[in-house]
């Protein structure tokens, strides 16, 4: 297969627009096309890129299409308006956070029409998309993943072949169970501290020297939890979508989950109380309602 010179990026949100820009950055000939009118131009604008009004214009011509929008029905669909401008060889790059599923039913679509995809979601949130440097979770055949390598490269630093198509999605899922799970344990352990009389500032510098350290300790609990900022970049409603494909492949594998399925049942009930829009940082304020506490407050509810 020809190298990739030519990208079609479908999804400029708060992910994608770094993400593309890194593409253009590397040297890529990059077509973008987003839901939002205006958004595709002011990427071209700013970065130099060029727009689409539409995922079959973008794709028109393409080496390879990127795909990153918010579930696995928006990815269908954007496959579906891309299918004119799809020609054998061409390569569909998954970065969604998707169903394993619904991805390996979409591969086998494209695949009848001599399409490949390979899906390669990502992790490090809005600062990492803007260096270049997130983590990134491949599925797919070897082939395609080589082909795919320069792409990928210029996204992020760590790439990881994790097995057949979905199997990135997969892990994507599980690894934000992980991060979820240790960040609601994490708050919880800041409320009975402060309530204790401990200062939840030092309790996150202490656990950062200690086990109880993880990602949340280390870099939201300070800047978007006790700074009441509650602005990471990454949407509650998407973390319990994430949760939500986790306890499926649990299901799907018949693997007893019974803390997954208490983790995601707390962030679900945070996005009903919080609704729609909310940072995935503010599940702290789940926690906090049921105790009566602000963290960082020093007050009671």
């Amino acid at each position: 297969m020809a190298a990739i010179g030519k990208v079609a990026f479908v999804g400029i949100g708060n992910m994608g627009w770094p993400m593309a820009a890194n593409l253009v950055k590397a040297g890529f000939d990059v077509t973008v096309c987003d839901v939002v009118p205006g958004r595709a131009d002011a990427f071209a604008a700013e970065t130099g890129g060029n727009a689409a009004a539409s995922p079959a214009d973008a794709a028109a011509g393409a080496d390879a299409v990127v795909t990153i929008v918010p579930t696995s029905k928006q990815v269908a669909e954007a496959v579906e308006a891309m299918l004119p401008s799809l020609t054998k060889g061409m390569l569909v790059i998954d970065m969604t956070s998707g169903q394993p599923g619904r991805t390996r039913e979409i591969a086998a679509s494209l695949a009848a029409k001599g399409v490949a995809m390979i899906d390669c979601p990502v992790s490090g949130g809005v600062p990492r998309a803007k260096t270049g440097q997130l983590a990134i979770m491949a599925g797919g055949e070897d082939a395609d993943l080589d082909r795919a390598d320069a792409v990928l490269k210029a996204m992020g630093t760590s790439i990881h072949r994790c097995g057949p198509i979905g199997a990135g999605q997969a892990m994507k899922a599980l690894n934000n169970l992980v991060s979820a799970g240790g960040y609601l344990i994490g708050i919880e352990a800041l409320l009975i501290g402060q309530r204790f009389g401990l200062d939840p500032a030092k309790m996150v510098d202490v656990l950062n020297a200690s086990t109880g350290m993880n990602n949340s300790t280390q870099k939201k609990f300070k800047e978007y939890v006790l700074s009441r900022r509650f602005d990471a970049g990454f949407g509650l409603d998407l973390m319990v979508k994430d949760l939500s494909i986790a306890l499926e492949v649990g299901r799907e594998t018949t693997t007893p989950t019974p803390f997954a399925a208490l983790c995601r049942e707390m962030w679900a009930s945070a996005a009903a109380l919080l609704g729609p829009g909310a940072d995935h940082t503010a599940v702290a304020k789940l926690s906090e309602q049921m105790s009566g506490t602000v963290l960082g407050g020093n007050q009671e509810k």
